[in-house]
């Protein structure tokens, strides 16, 4: 592979990360809401989830949901379904009487495990990875060490990109100090959820 094209994969890749997607939905809701500490929790999860669905894509899962409706249609609605009730939990929460800036807290290891289930729930993320990876692989060259640094390009930079939403989204939290807006934040972040689980529910087969 040469620098060339390991560069262009690079700068496509951001590119599809800058728009936010589930993902990036539940990272802004839990931002907003649990502020900077959130940010640890969902940044990994989201690392862990992008790495499940590079995984199982180079294991083939990926081309057994782009072949089979059932399959695609069953993942791509228990995501939703997941999501819809993260959004709802969310929306119903009301924040504690214990400071300017607090809200109901959650649990770090939850926090983890619902961006871990949502990244890895996703089948479109799964598909991406057949779909997109083989355009910048270099056929002269062993194809298993290729995947790999892509791959974990992927999911670095996936990092990053959560976390750069993650902090501002707890910048803009900070902010608020009013009990009638930390209550709007909740809400919004709720929304939010829910308007993740409607894009996943309309996802397509296709990658693109």
């Amino acid at each position: 592979m040469t620098f060339e094209l390991y560069a262009a994969y690079v700068v496509a890749t951001l590119v599809v990360l800058a728009i936010p997607g589930p993902t990036i939905m539940l990272v802004v809701s839990y931002a907003l809401t649990q502020g900077r500490r959130s940010a640890f929790a969902t940044v990994m999860g989201v690392g862990l989830g992008d790495a499940t669905a590079a995984i199982a894509s180079l294991m083939g899962l990926g081309a057994i949901l782009a072949t089979s409706a059932a399959a695609f249609s069953l993942l791509k609605w228990v995501g939703a379904a997941y999501l819809v009730w993260l959004g709802n939990k969310m929306w119903r929460s009301r924040p504690e009487a214990l400071g300017a800036h607090q809200v109901a807290r959650v649990p770090a290891r939850k926090i983890f495990w619902h961006a871990y289930i949502v990244t890895a729930l996703n089948p479109k993320g799964i598909i991406f990875f057949m779909a997109f990876l083989p355009h910048f692989i270099a056929p002269q060259a062993a194809v298993l060490p290729q995947l790999t640094l892509l791959g974990t390009t992927f999911v670095v930079l996936g990092v990053l990109n959560a976390a750069v939403y993650a902090l501002a989204a707890a910048f803009l939290g900070r902010k608020l100090t009013s009990p009638s807006l930390l209550r709007l934040v909740n809400k919004v972040g709720g929304a939010f959820l829910v308007s993740a689980a409607a894009m996943t529910a309309t996802l397509q087969k296709s990658s693109g």
